[in-house]
């Protein structure tokens, strides 16, 4: 590999990770293409296709990165030194999740679009990210709560992570949304991420210490 193509490809992909997160922010899953991936880039646009092959690909690759800043995040904690209580570590997952809304938003769609037409090599890569935050949560329970035995933190490892999935439609919610749930007469209540999160984790701590 020639000097500094390492480099270049490293800076390249951020780039493209980038324009998508970029586009992301205001537009859909759906409606973003490569070519506007493309357009937001200092390079071609047939130039993406040397670093990812589909759109569904580069969210991939955003899906990743966001779990591997969330698993950083709680690996941090724990080699922090410090001591928490239960509704201490309830309100730094919480935190945790709160700084995470690109992960959040991506979890609540498309992901079996990104999946399905990603190659198998890049699912992989993602899988070991998610399976590494799912570890950071487990670490942090053996922790800071090292009463609860194996059975208990896989008891909330698997309410927790359905909960996630959900939590992003629930604290984000278009003009739209609501004006359909007055017309229905649904009464919504707004939390923050953090204050959605906080209450689920301090109730699923407490049922289980």
């Amino acid at each position: 590999m020639p000097k500094g193509s390492e480099e270049l490809t490293n800076a390249r992909r951020e780039e493209i990770l980038a324009a998508c997160r970029k586009l992301y922010e205001t537009g859909s899953f759906k409606d973003i293409t490569l070519k506007e991936i493309g357009q937001q880039t200092s390079f071609t646009r047939t130039s993406i296709y040397n670093y990812f092959e589909t759109k569904e690909e580069i969210f991939l690759a955003l899906f990743q990165r966001e779990y591997e800043l969330f698993a950083a995040d709680l690996n941090a904690l724990c080699e922090s030194g410090e001591t928490l209580t239960t509704g201490e570590l309830a309100s730094m997952l919480a935190h945790a999740l709160e700084r995470r809304p690109l992960m959040l938003k991506l979890l609540s769609m498309n992901l079996y679009d990104m999946e399905a037409n990603s190659r198998p090599e890049r699912l992989v890569e993602f899988k070991v990210a998610y399976g590494a935050s799912s570890r950071a949560i487990e670490r942090c329970l053996q922790t800071f709560v090292p009463t609860l035995g194996e059975e208990e933190r896989q008891t909330f490892l698997y309410a927790l992570l359905p909960f996630i999935y959900g939590l992003y439609p629930y604290t984000v919610v278009t003009d739209r949304q609501r004006q359909a749930m007055e017309e229905a007469g649904i009464s919504y209540v707004y939390m923050s991420t953090y204050e959605m999160a906080f209450r689920f984790i301090k109730t699923l701590l407490g049922g289980l210490t």
